[in-house]
Order: C-alpha cells, then sequence, then structure tokens
C-alpha cells in the first residue's frame, strides 16, 4: 500500500495549499508524491492511485458542503448530508484520475522524463474540470497562490491555468530529480529557471503602471444577514430597511456608486411597487448608481438576476446569471436524480428551479462602462472574461457567501474570485452579505476584507481601467495548447514501446 499511502499525501498536501488552513508555499510540493507513486504503476492502478489524491483533497477542501446540506437541507439527517458531500468529492475525483491514468502511460512509455508531461496534463484535465460534467472548478491548484502577488501575475496571460502548470511543472521537475540521477542536475536547474521566469515577469507586471480612465467612490454593502434569518418574511423590510440605512451611510462618505449582495432584496423589484419606490428615492436622494441582486421573472421562468439603478431611478442594465449552481440553483440530470428513492427525491425538492441567462450584460456609470456578476461565476475566467471583452472597465461580484458559515470555504471563494481581476487586469469590487466584502486590485491583491459576520459598508475610491490584458483579448488559448499537447502525448504512448528502467518505488 505504500503507493496508495503517497497519493493521500498528496491529497493532504493540497488541502493544506488552500486557505484557511494551508499555505501556499505547499502547492509547489503537493503533488510529488503521487508522482513518485505513478513511476512503474499502469493502467487501473495508475487510475486508482489519482483517485485517491483527488478523492483525499477533495473532503478537506469541500467538507463545507455536508454544512450547507445540514444546515439548510429542509432537515436532511447529518449522516445523509455526510453521504451526499462524499458523493460530490468522489466525483471531484474523477479528473485526478484521468491525471493519473494520463501519467501512468506516458510513465510507462517515456520512462522518468515523462514526469515533463504532468503540467500539460494536469491543466488539460483542470480545463475539462471547468467545461464538462458538473462544470464545478472550485481550488483548481493555481488559486492557492493568491496571497503571492508576483506568483500569480501570468494570469494576465495564461489564466488561472498558468499558474497551475507552474506549481505542477515544480512537482514534476523534484519529482525528476529523484527519478533519474543523470537527469538531476538538468531538472532542478530546470526548475529554478521556471520560477526565475515567472517571479521576473510578475515583478515586471507589478511595477507597471496601469493606465486609468476616471475614478469612482464605491460603497459596498455587508448587510451581515444570516442565512437562517433572509427570507423569514416578518424580517423582509427591516433587512431592507438595514441596506437603505448602510448606502446613506456610504453616500455621506461620498459613494457614487453602490454595490448590494447578491438577493439582497427579498421582493422581486418589479413585482414590488413599495420596494422599487424606496429604492428610486434613495438614488435620488444621494445622486447615487446603485447596483443590487434581485431576481427576475417572466412567464414560466425565473432567473437569478441584478439590477442598475441611475441617479434618476430608472434600470439601465439586467442581468440573468449565466452559470447556475449545480445542485443550488437547478438540478443537472434531473431524471437521473429524481429516479433514486427518497433521499434523492428529496434533496431535489430542496433545490430552486431557476433558468440561466444568455448574455454578458454591462451597465454605464458615470460615462463608464461596469460587468457585474454573481457569486459562483466569479470561479469561471472564460465567464468573467466576457464582460471584460465587452468593454467594462471595472468589475462587479455580488455574492452571498451567508451558505457557508465561518468554514472555508468564504476564503476559498475570495481567494478564486481574485484571480478574475489579474486575468483582466481590472479593479474588482465585491459585495458579499456576510462578507467576505473587498476590493481587489487589478494585481490580484486584496485590500480592506472585512469581517465574516459584520454589519458594515466599505468606501473606497477605484480607478476605473480600459486597457486589456492578453487573456481578454484571446481567452483560453494556454489551456487550449495544454490540452492539445495531452492529447498527442498520450495517443503517442500507443505507438511508443514500453520504455525501459524501474520505477522510484
Amino acid at each position: 500500500m505504500r503507493r496508495e499511502g503517497l497519493a493521500a499525501l498528496s491529497g493532504v498536501l493540497l488541502i493544506l495549499s488552500f486557505p484557511k488552513f494551508g499555505h501556499p508555499v505547499v502547492a509547489w510540493v503537493a503533488l510529488v508524491p503521487l508522482l513518485v507513486a505513478l513511476d512503474g504503476a499502469t493502467g487501473g492502478r495508475a487510475a486508482r492511485l489519482g483517485y485517491v489524491t483527488g478523492a483525499v483533497s477533495a473532503v478537506g477542501l469541500l467538507y463545507w458542503t455536508a454544512f450547507v446540506v445540514f444546515q439548510y437541507g429542509g432537515g436532511i439527517p447529518g449522516v445523509v448530508a455526510v453521504a451526499i458531500t462524499l458523493a460530490l468529492c468522489f466525483a471531484f475525483a474523477v479528473f485526478p484520475l484521468l491525471f493519473g491514468w494520463g501519467m501512468g502511460r506516458l510513465l510507462a512509455a517515456f520512462g522518468p522524463r515523462g514526469l515533463l508531461g504532468a503540467p500539460f496534463v494536469w491543466v488539460a484535465t483542470e480545463f475539462m474540470r471547468a467545461h464538462t460534467f458538473f462544470k464545478f472548478p472550485w481550488c483548481l491548484l493555481g488559486y492557492s497562490q493568491q496571497p503571492l502577488a508576483p506568483v500569480i501575475q501570468i494570469a494576465s496571460v495564461t489564466a488561472v491555468y498558468g499558474v497551475s502548470f507552474l506549481l505542477v511543472a515544480s512537482s514534476s521537475l523534484l519529482a525528476l530529480a529523484l527519478a533519474a540521477p543523470r537527469d538531476r542536475r538538468a531538472a532542478l536547474s530546470g526548475l529554478v529557471a521556471l520560477v526565475a521566469i515567472a517571479l521576473g515577469y510578475g515583478a515586471w507586471a507589478l511595477g507597471r503602471p496601469i493606465h486609468e480612465t476616471g475614478r469612482i467612490t464605491v460603497g459596498l454593502v455587508q448587510g451581515g444577514i444570516r442565512q437562517e434569518d433572509k427570507w423569514l418574511p416578518e424580517n423582509a423590510w427591516s433587512n431592507v430597511g438595514r441596506h437603505l440605512e448602510l448606502t446613506r451611510e456610504a453616500a455621506r462618505r461620498g459613494a457614487r456608486l453602490v454595490v448590494w449582495p447578491e438577493s439582497a432584496v427579498p421582493f422581486l423589484y418589479d413585482e414590488q411597487p413599495a420596494l422599487a419606490e424606496q429604492l428610486r428615492r434613495l438614488v435620488r436622494e444621494g445622486a447615487l448608481y446603485l447596483y443590487f441582486g434581485n431576481d427576475d421573472r417572466e412567464p414560466g421562468r425565473i432567473f437569478v438576476g441584478a439590477k442598475l439603478l441611475d441617479p434618476q431611478g430608472d434600470v439601465t442594465a439586467r442581468y440573468r446569471k449565466i452559470h447556475l449552481v449545480p445542485f443550488g440553483e437547478y438540478v443537472p440530470m434531473q431524471a437521473l436524480f429524481t429516479l433514486g428513492g427518497r433521499v434523492a427525491a428529496k434533496v431535489v425538492q430542496e433545490v430552486s428551479d431557476f433558468s440561466p441567462g444568455t448574455e454578458a450584460v454591462t451597465g454605464e456609470v458615470a460615462g463608464h462602462r461596469i460587468g457585474g456578476y454573481i457569486c459562483y461565476e466569479a470561479i469561471f475566467p472564460g465567464l468573467v472574461r466576457r464582460f471584460a471583452d465587452e468593454g467594462a472597465e471595472l468589475l462587479v461580484n455580488v455574492t452571498n457567501d451567508a451558505w457557508y458559515g465561518e468554514t472555508s470555504a468564504p476564503y476559498q471563494h475570495l481567494a478564486m474570485a481574485a484571480f478574475r481581476a489579474v486575468e483582466n487586469r481590472r479593479y474588482m469590487v465585491r459585495a458579499a452579505n456576510t462578507g467576505i466584502t473587498a476590493v481587489v486590485d487589478p494585481w490580484g491583491r486584496i485590500l480592506e476584507p472585512t469581517k465574516l459576520f459584520d454589519r458594515t459598508v466599505l468606501v473606497r475610491e477605484v480607478p476605473f481601467v480600459a486597457e486589456t490584458s492578453f487573456y481578454t483579448r484571446h481567452g483560453d488559448l494556454f489551456a487550449q495548447a495544454c490540452s492539445a499537447i495531452t492529447l498527442a502525448l498520450v495517443g503517442a504512448t500507443f505507438t511508443r514501446r514500453r520504455a525501459v528502467g524501474g520505477p522510484i518505488v
């Protein structure tokens, strides 16, 4: 079981790479044990080793889903909540399984030097995770580096996938140094060169000025309303009142654009005249722009949404959430999950059935374009890129992380969201119902983060930026190239004779 133990160790190291319990430096060596274990393992065993790493890491990174299901699942027993979480973790592990299988083939065909293919294969599986299955790219490896600003600047070219590539390359070169003594000096020299290039680019990017097209003072409202209190009918108007009060405070402190979080208003704006009138009066009195989370309805369909009010009280932009949360806002493969007996049916009954939007809508604020997206959408590089590509000079993220309590999830979510600012070289403002509310600069540095469950308003002057990054202009070329190289490498293993040489372990 030595190989399985090494694979499990990689899973533990991946957990310890992420907030709130880990440190980003761990990610640089996290996959070394798995890669060592894979040498000499082929076929089903190589796949199994990858699966062990994926399952262990998923339990540590996604444990908070059991809390969400138990707390807000409508009476689902704790043991069922844990079972649902484990099922999610086992599904999550399919992608490391593919990595293990692919690396097993490369090592069998090319010997230890097949380790050099690891960063390409890993990025290909991450890209698949964002575009297939449940589309759940939570905690891609590169996100672990958010606190290290020099390391993450390559994301403006490659998106988060380039940072993942760098980390896996580090592990693969270290594993190669262990596996092939003759290549040790070259492997370690390559690692030093790789890190030097990444940090050199990072230092250059951090020292390069960003051309501003203007500035605006933004007020980010954090109502601090717990999820169990949010939708109680008797609290509805008092919750609105809390947001109104904090908005007036922001206006007194000079805010011209005020952002409320996702689902801040417990009524549909279009169907509640009393609410609409209050908000129109609010923006007129304060000469404010107000961006707020609020759903939309049309015959037979309801959308998770957000709206922009101008200082005259007119709705000038409506956005409908494009990427819905699986099992939270829609049920993927619904027929399958309604055939599984009472438990599956009960879980489905607790899920809202929203329809997805289709357009990356931008709005105008003081002569500049802003692009707002909602909650879970912040973990999709390609989606947020669409707003910048449509001319948004400021990114706005509204979210409700109250579901997660004080688990790791709010910290993970913010770290992932911060990458969207780096990728598109934009400031991003983020309003979260219970935190973490923050401003993120174009280099991914989190400015003035609030504390969880505080009732507060963050007011800060924020620049507009119009210049575009390579990633904004060209999209996921890097991840697509890694995927193509992976297919070529794995394809070559079907025609190449097995490499001669013993395993590492």
